[in-house]
């Protein structure tokens, strides 16, 4: 088994995926709050397979979305960095995405474990550049990713949401490497 990376901040530590993590990222992925601003929340199995995913990119890249802890909780969301291609003209590119818990949101940790994993791909990967995007609704993203450093450069449609529903216009951010 490959040793993958983790990331330590003041308040953080982004580390590889746990088996014990399975339950509650099912749990916060079928929380409404958590999944305002997806198409829908996710079934248990459908969490258990994107670990499974998540766990075969790290193997595949070295690098992905790490499953995040606190010093008082073992496992509070995601945060890192991620291959995505879909139909859109910016794609294939690397996604930083984040998800926590609501009861962790609004203390800066997003932009904290994001601006890290920023960092660590400067450092450790030849990636030009970094992308993010959310729906143009979600307003909480939008401020982190700003604040993490990244820089709206565009608008567009995602392909995988429905024509007409409010959440498929979304806004594109690009970080270039430092």
């Amino acid at each position: 088994m490959t040793e993958h990376p983790s990331i330590v901040t003041e308040r953080l530590k982004l580390r590889p995926w746990r088996d014990s993590d399975l339950e509650p990222f099912a749990a916060m992925n079928r929380d409404a709050r958590v999944m305002e601003f997806m198409p829908r929340v996710l079934t248990p199995e459908e969490s258990e397979g994107w670990v499974g995913r998540i766990r075969g990119h790290f193997d595949e890249h070295g690098y992905g979305l790490w499953a995040v802890e606190t010093p008082d909780a073992p496992f509070i969301g995601f945060i890192g960095l991620q291959w995505m291609n879909f139909e859109a003209d910016f794609m294939p590119q690397v996604e930083l995405g984040f998800r926590l818990m609501p009861e962790f949101w609004g203390k800066g940790l997003a932009t904290e474990g994001g601006k890290a994993a920023v960092a660590w791909a400067s450092a450790n990967t030849e990636l030009p550049a970094i992308y993010s995007w959310t729906a143009r609704l979600n307003l909480r993203s939008q401020s982190a990713i700003r604040k993490i450093g990244l820089v709206q450069i565009g608008e567009f449609d995602h392909p995988r949401v429905p024509e007409g529903h409010p959440l498929r216009p979304h806004l594109l951010f690009r970080i270039e490497r430092s």
